[in-house]
């Protein structure tokens, strides 16, 4: 423990658009964390769904270690091993035959939506007007200025505006609502398989099924972003591969890196062939020791008994929450994909999901919300049962505790 070094810190040199818990963690072990005064905790944010393996995971460990003794970084003027063989390692387990490497999601979905523009000036003409996105409410791009304007929460495009236009905010899930937006004019298609910040919703598979038919029809790309629902987050390496739809565009950050920062675009070779020398760029993506640790992230996912237990997980979990909810009457409805979930407030205590985050930490459980309505579980996919277990005995006095002070508090 750093003894000068405290929450007070922050709020001295650090730029306030972060409100930080009081704790400081400091160490991590699978899916526990320990902050500056030793105390405990279970991790069921994990980084926002980024630290897929827990902490300190040993694959993760050995090719960060190894790949540091060899060289950090090139930039682009270079490519790397590392890179090449991700890059070759996701070709061969998904749809794509080309990949763009960033350093983030946000970064990853800007170059996404250059690409179905870049893609359809080149393919329909400068003049063709063919440069609407649509995008649908609550969904959550990123933080730039382009992936906050496609994105479809108001409160994060506020105060930057003006914004990039030509972009259409639609309802999730409203299939009559898509059909009669979609035209030619129309260049991308945007889609979360399940919305992670606007509070965990699966997408319905006829929508999706259905935005593939309609951008085949009027020449659009169908783009999914599964920062959040990639890695292995929903039982299936990316989502959208148990809905049976393939899209043209993926971009892929969080659970990748298992917590080294790292993005990726993926697409086909006709569609990245829009991105030619020196039409994008980044200096840091695809560096080796990112490439390197994603490397063994994926190398650790594709194991059909690891997904298998993501689904099992998932189902203890949710049994977990039911029971809790029938006792304490929390929970209105427990809902999400593999071990992407949400459990959504009953009336009554609807608005109040950071209260809930607050006693649930007092007692030693990490959690996450999806608006103020919903509570989030992004757990480590290799959680041990027992973990699942004793993080249920922590919620469950959370909530007594929350009983008992009722609704509002008092």
């Amino acid at each position: 423990m750093n003894d000068q070094i405290s929450r007070a810190n922050f709020d001295q040199v650090m730029v306030p658009c972060y409100s930080p818990a009081d704790v400081i963690p400091v160490r991590g072990e699978g899916s526990r964390l320990w902050d500056q005064q030793g105390r405990e905790y279970i991790d069921l944010a994990g980084g926002i769904a980024v630290n897929c393996l827990g902490h300190r995971h040993p694959a993760l460990m050995q090719a960060l270690q190894e790949q540091a003794d060899r060289v950090w970084h090139l930039s682009n003027v270079f490519t790397n091993e590392p890179a090449l063989e991700l890059a070759k390692r996701l070709t061969e387990l998904t749809f794509a035959e080309q990949v763009f490497f960033a350093n983030s999601g946000a970064e990853a979905n800007e170059a996404a939506f250059k690409l179905a523009r870049k893609y359809a000036y080149d393919h329909a003409g400068p003049d063709s007007g063919k440069h609407e996105i649509i995008s649908f409410n609550g969904s959550f791009h990123g933080r730039t200025l382009f992936t906050v304007s496609v994105g479809g929460q108001l409160k994060y495009r506020q105060g930057f505006e003006p914004v990039p236009g030509g972009i259409t905010h639609l309802p999730y899930n409203d299939k009559a609502a898509l059909e009669l937006a979609v035209s030619d004019k129309t260049c991308a298609i945007v889609m979360e398989p399940v919305l992670g910040e606007g509070g965990v919703i699966p997408a319905d598979p006829e929508f999706v099924r259905l935005a593939r038919t309609l951008c085949d029809r009027h020449d659009a790309l169908l783009v999914f972003d599964e920062v959040q629902t990639g890695a292995g987050r929903t039982g299936s390496l990316y989502a959208h591969q148990a809905l049976g739809v393939t899209p043209d565009i993926l971009t892929s950050a969080k659970g990748l890196g298992g917590g080294f920062p790292i993005g990726a675009m993926l697409t086909s070779r006709k569609v990245g062939a829009s991105f030619g020398v020196g039409s994008h760029g980044t200096t840091y993506g695809g560096n080796p020791l990112a490439c390197a640790v994603a490397l063994a992230v994926i190398n650790t996912l594709d194991d059909p008994a690891l997904m298998a237990g993501v689904e099992r997980k998932s189902e203890l979990i949710r049994s977990e929450l039911t029971a809790l909810s029938q006792r304490h009457g929390f929970f209105s409805e427990i809902r999400g994909r593999g071990l992407l979930l949400g459990a959504e407030l009953a009336h009554h205590w609807k608005g109040q999901a950071k209260r809930v985050l607050d006693a649930c930490r007092n007692q030693g459980l990490m959690l996450l919300m999806a608006g103020p309505d919903v509570i989030r579980l992004t757990p480590s996919l290799i959680i041990p049962d027992a973990d699942i277990q004793e993080a249920i005995t922590r919620l469950d006095r959370a909530l007594n505790d929350l009983v008992a002070e009722g609704p509002t508090g008092s």
